[in-house]
């Protein structure tokens, strides 16, 4: 009896342990998208221009990193850290046209290193016009990139300088957020407001997107990550992040953080979800529980 007392006890410690402080907010210019370094430094890109941003840990406003204006660059959307090559992924945006709801730009693929900034990879993306948009590693230590204005996955193999399509398919125009979750990929749709699981097999041949049934409609999907086995979304126009539990081909998605001014990225590290707010001109950080 005095054992199961003290399971009780020490459970319900457990479920009444508060959270950890999060840290300070970061003040940052239009932070369409960030990422987050080992450190916990954070790198920002701006939805105005052309110049990268990085907060320190402690730091709460965001000086400038990375300037791009010499490569006559519009702004800044996709920005990725991937810690074990040090190196630090940028989508450039060299135009766009927004004369039309399809909107068409040309974007570019930059990397650069993580501590120094300094220049190491410049791959325009291979259509005519192109939104290169946002991107994630995969377990096959893969670069996968979201084009956005062509309903594409592209991937660029560990030690190639060319582009390759995964996959181009009519459902995943306004394709934006993408990650892995358990080894699957998962996309999102800005403008269709849709989840897709995107199946590959072993030679990383893409098979059929597969749409995601919700538990309600989401708005605006944007940034998406996933960590520590769970997945988190920012919805840009309905001004929230939501973790997504997946079960199947269905998707639950749960409100963490409300209020927001068009949130369009999110990242996690440690027991902190950073929150790239645009509108809101900040990186807001969320404890999570472990």
């Amino acid at each position: 009896m005095k054992t199961v007392q003290k399971i009780l006890a020490a459970a319900a410690l457990l479920v009444a342990a508060p959270l950890a402080a999060a840290p300070a907010d970061v003040s940052a210019p239009g932070p369409e998208s960030m990422a987050v370094g080992p450190d916990g430094t954070l790198y920002l890109g701006n939805i105005g221009s052309p110049v990268l941003a990085r907060a320190r840990p402690g730091e709460t406003a965001a000086k400038p990193f990375i300037d791009l204006t010499s490569d006559k660059a519009a702004f800044l959307l996709g920005v990725l850290v991937d810690a074990p090559t040090n190196t630090l992924w940028v989508c450039e945006m060299m135009s766009m046209d927004r004369s039309s709801p399809m909107l068409k730009g040309k974007g570019v693929l930059r990397s650069f290193d993580l501590n120094s900034g300094a220049h190491k990879l410049n791959i325009p993306l291979p259509d005519p016009t192109n939104i290169c948009n946002d991107f994630v590693v995969g377990p096959d230590k893969a670069l996968y990139v979201s084009d956005t204005s062509n309903g594409k996955v592209l991937r660029l193999r560990p030690g190639a300088r060319t582009l390759e399509t995964v996959i181009q398919n009519s459902s995943l125009y306004g394709i934006d957020g993408i990650t892995f979750l358990n080894g699957q990929m998962y996309v999102n749709t800005v403008w269709s407001n849709a989840l897709f699981r995107i199946p590959l097999d072993a030679a990383g041949k893409a098979g059929a997107p597969v749409q995601l049934l919700a538990n309600r409609l989401l708005k605006s999907p944007d940034g998406m990550r996933a960590a520590n086995g769970r997945m988190y979304l920012a919805e840009n126009s309905g001004g929230q992040v939501d973790e997504v539990t997946i079960n199947g081909d269905r998707a639950t998605i749960t409100p963490l953080k409300t209020g927001l001014n068009a949130p369009t990225a999110v990242e996690v590290h440690g027991d902190t979800l950073w929150i790239g707010d645009r509108g809101g001109n900040k990186a807001v950080a969320v404890a999570l529980r472990k």
